[in-house]
């Protein structure tokens, strides 16, 4: 008997945010649902990440309701989504009340699997968020964002995996975010994790296609024990996306492994989505083939677009090439962190600001707050001449505390100023969508009478070859370019602080 392999399908959240700026409307996933809910998966991947900001920002939908939605449309399947541990899905830490909160709502909603991670790989980011699922008796799946550095390890994997399972993490994730998973290491670190933490410990892997190398890695990963692996159908895969659902059961005919999916089930939401495809041409993504430098500057491929973004809007498109050469500088300098969102942006910004203005002559808030210890530990230390320009520029101490423990209680004063808003129900969730999107949720709160909004467009309307879309500014989430809002530094220029606002081009 073949060895079943579990897959969980990405289509409902992670493909269509790494292609399409998560802008695909609820109404264009719904038809397919039943052949998903059907299919044979273990889990479908449909909240969390980047799409409760595009939910408000862009389509006028609650994501509340869509968690809803999705629970009435797919009851045989296990819903997973996306968590970013203190930051929940949002963009700083928010103090363990209101993390608790946010999980016991988002399980009441429908909510299964919590994938959690933190940017810095920092244990202590980690607990409360997954103490919070355990408490809702939901699975949590704790996460090991897979990096490359001097520092990164597979013992040092192994260790990450031993503290996650001391926290009763039901499964492990490794969370491979700009495809650097080579095969070999594929293999040796979920072999490892095996030996080490028992064959009965549950292990996914999460991998990206923008190197091309990683359907390979899959392969290895299955051969050295893993449990599951994350697929896209393959209309919305490749890229920077990910690898395509029927070629990873292809792949496995003849091996002594299988995924028992149902291949016309396959099949038919293929065709579907190829259909959706051509609707949201704009905002596909303009990486469509293979990006290996990836392997040098490890920055996700929607970052990259990012940084020429940046660039272009000061007449320095031609400095890209240096600013990628930079990167790296920028993380060891910041200790190796991780690069996935927020760490990615924060050092690519840095980058771009080093190449335009000289080696740290200018500071961004967020890369003051990284350098001082305030998004959590990284594995490496910090540069101590550049740790002593940030302690200067943002006039405060460096931390070794886990950062949430500064955090005052916040939940009523949330509430307060969340129910004085026009439009605002009440309920807790509309609270926490406050919480995370403080200046998008009374815009959205005044407008979601008018019902959502669909970005689509008719496709005989678009263009047979249309123009790349402008790279985004400021991606949200997991460095792959979905969201493009305007972001705002505090810089430090000559003695003198000012804000700097970098808009979308």
């Amino acid at each position: 008997m073949p060895k079943k392999i579990d897959v969980t399908e990405l289509i409902l959240r992670d493909a269509h945010q790494s292609l399409m700026a998560t802008r695909m409307a609820m109404e264009d996933m719904i038809p397919a649902c039943e052949d998903i809910d059907k299919a044979g998966y273990w889990s479908v991947e449909c909240w969390g990440g980047a799409t409760f900001d595009s939910c408000i920002r862009f389509l006028n939908e609650d994501p509340w309701e869509r968690l809803r939605t999705f629970r009435k449309l797919l009851p045989n399947s296990r819903l997973q989504m996306l968590l970013r541990a203190q930051n929940l899905l949002g963009y700083r830490h928010y103090e363990d009340g209101v993390v608790d909160r946010f999980v016991e709502k988002s399980a009441e909603n429908g909510m299964d699997v919590f994938r959690v991670f933190d940017a810095l790989n920092d244990i202590r980011n980690l607990r409360r968020s997954i103490k919070a699922v355990k408490k809702t008796g939901k699975h949590a799946q704790g996460t090991i964002c897979y990096t490359i550095s001097p520092l990164h390890t597979v013992t040092g994997y192994v260790d990450m995996a031993e503290e996650l399972l001391e926290l009763g993490c039901d499964s492990l994730c490794i969370k491979d975010m700009a495809a650097l998973l080579k095969p070999q290491p594929a293999y040796d670190i979920v072999k490892a994790i095996k030996q080490t933490c028992g064959e009965h410990v549950r292990i996914h892997v999460h991998c990206h296609a923008t190197t091309g190398v990683t359907m390979v890695s899959l392969m290895k990963a299955i051969e050295a024990g893993a449990d599951c692996v994350d697929t896209a159908i393959s209309s919305l895969s490749l890229g920077p996306g990910h690898n395509p659902t029927e070629s990873l059961v292809e792949m496995l005919d003849g091996t002594g492994y299988t995924t028992a999916l149902d291949k016309q089930r396959l099949l038919s939401i293929k065709e579907y989505f190829a259909g959706i495809r051509p609707r949201y041409a704009e905002f596909l993504s303009n990486i469509t083939g293979v990006e290996t430098d990836i392997f040098d500057s490890q920055i996700p491929g929607g970052m990259i677009s990012n940084m020429e973004s940046q660039l272009k809007q000061q007449g320095a498109a031609h400095k890209i090439k240096e600013v990628l050469l930079e990167v790296p500088r920028v993380r060891q300098v910041a200790g190796f962190p991780p690069l996935v969102t927020p760490s990615s942006q924060i050092i690519g910004t840095q980058a771009v600001f080093n190449v335009m203005m000289g080696d740290y002559k200018v500071l961004t808030g967020e890369f003051a707050d990284l350098m001082l210890g305030y998004y959590g530990s990284t594995l490496g230390p910090r540069d101590p001449q550049v740790l002593q320009l940030a302690a200067n520029q943002a006039n405060k101490e460096p931390i070794t505390c886990r950062p949430a423990d500064m955090l005052k209680p916040e939940w009523e004063a949330l509430r307060s100023a969340a129910i004085a808003l026009p439009g605002c129900n009440g309920s807790d969730e509309d609270v926490l969508t406050f919480a995370m999107f403080p200046q998008v949720a009374p815009k959205f709160f005044s407008t979601r009478k008018d019902g959502p909004k669909n970005l689509g467009k008719d496709p005989s309307a678009v263009p047979a070859a249309p123009a790349a879309p402008p790279a985004p500014v400021h991606a949200k989430d997991d460095g792959k370019g979905p969201v493009m809002v305007p972001i705002n530094y505090d810089v430090t220029f000559n003695g003198k602080s000012t804000k700097v606002t970098v808009s979308p081009a």
